[in-house]
């Protein structure tokens, strides 16, 4: 769980922005009133993790607080309690609070629930803090439900929370050659949309197996539009502690697939990046095993690099996806195509941007090149947003 602590800074960094808060935003979990009456009579699993907030609550501790049948909690990447490292195994267990049953959706299988789990409920409430990214799972866990209550002939009901980089489109759209449990849509890297309206693009889209249709209800925040700048409350995940973090996220999560740290075991996860060999750079740090990141990359190793912690929100905003940083260190380590793992690809999600990079392009060239995805998936994604743009 986090800890008070890094619930506190998270709040002060709302705070100290204050004229960028939009805490009129009424998220869905909010609504009781829209959703309360569904749930009458209903055996109730719940999908969520730490961001599942109302206020000061968690949604799992206001329905059992109502006297709702809730029978199980499935949890996503980094647990129920948001502190487990990325990819990390994450066991089935008991809430030790409710004492309802947690079943990971984590835990090295498929991430698809058992027959046995989908018979134990009637109707699943999805209330969870996304960012945005193809490569962050949450959705794609989200999907798995969603074909499984399909399958099972089970409702859906997502509770809808805004996407804080729900601003703008940008990055290619997945080849489905790369499809993988870091993207599993055909969706630009930063597809814009909330989770709610990602689910009925899924429905209206076919994207379920053999074209299976989720029955499904969304309940809207209020007061927000893709133009809202909306600042977690909550750090949605161990690595992305702050809006920083969530704002670089989509410029700095290649480095994933390559050798160079990008701050994971340190105070800045996704806010720098280094290496040991970097040369020219007078900023140091050095990744040290931590709970959510136990074995980083470059550990207990000396790192030279960048530090673009201090860059302001509007900066970062401004340029969107910027693969400069990702450039910078592929010519500086100058040690060719060593430098990429075939994770590259899969992250993000076409073969053409490595090629690219390695002939020298700019990165406002090989961004050229997605321009046209981005168009199209605009007009493909219109009939699902459910806010405005």
């Amino acid at each position: 769980m986090f800890t008070a602590g890094a619930q506190t800074e998270a709040m002060s960094l709302v705070t100290r922005h204050s004229s960028l808060v939009t805490n009129h935003v009424i998220v869905g979990a909010e609504q009781t009133e829209a959703y309360f009456p569904l749930l009458k009579g209903k055996r109730i699993a719940l999908f969520s993790n730490h961001t599942g907030m109302v206020k000061d609550k968690h949604l799992l501790d206001i329905l059992i607080e109502n006297h709702f049948n809730v029978v199980a909690v499935f949890s996503p990447e980094h647990g129920f309690r948001g502190d487990a490292g990325a990819g990390e195994h994450v066991s089935s267990s008991k809430d030790s609070k409710t004492g309802v049953t947690i079943l990971s959706l984590y835990d090295g299988n498929t991430g698809k629930p058992s027959p046995e789990s989908m018979n134990k409920f009637d109707l699943l409430i999805v209330d969870i803090q996304d960012v945005g990214l193809r490569f962050y799972t949450y959705y794609i866990s989200m999907v798995k439900l969603m074909d499984a209550c399909a399958e099972y002939h089970k409702k859906m009901i997502i509770l809808d929370r805004p996407n804080p980089n729900g601003f703008y489109v940008d990055g290619p759209i997945l080849d489905m050659k790369y499809k993988s449990g870091v993207g599993w849509l055909p969706v630009p890297v930063v597809h814009g949309m909330t989770l709610g309206e990602l689910a009925r693009m899924v429905n209206g889209e076919n994207r379920l197996p053999e074209k299976r249709v989720c029955d499904l209800t969304v309940i809207k925040c209020k007061n927000y539009t893709h133009q809202t700048i909306y600042r977690l409350p909550i750090p949605p995940s161990p690595n992305l502690p702050n809006m920083t973090a969530v704002y670089l996220y989509p410029s700095l999560c290649y480095f994933e697939a390559t050798p160079v740290s990008l701050g994971r075991g340190t105070d800045l996860p996704f806010q720098i990046y280094g290496h040991p060999d970097l040369k020219g750079y007078t900023f140091t740090f050095t990744p040290r095993s931590m709970p959510a990141a136990k074995d980083p990359p470059q550990k207990d190793k000396l790192c030279y690099g960048v530090n673009l912690s201090a860059l302001s929100d509007e900066e970062i905003r401004k340029e969107g996806i910027d693969l400069s940083y990702l450039i910078d260190a592929y010519r500086n380590l100058n040690i060719g195509d060593r430098f990429f793992t075939p994770f590259f690809e899969k992250l993000i999600g076409v073969d053409y941007v490595r090629k690219m990079i390695e002939q020298g392009k700019s990165a406002d060239e090989i961004k050229a090149m997605w321009k046209d995805d981005v168009a199209k998936f605009k007009l493909q994604r219109k009939p699902y947003l459910l806010y405005e743009e």
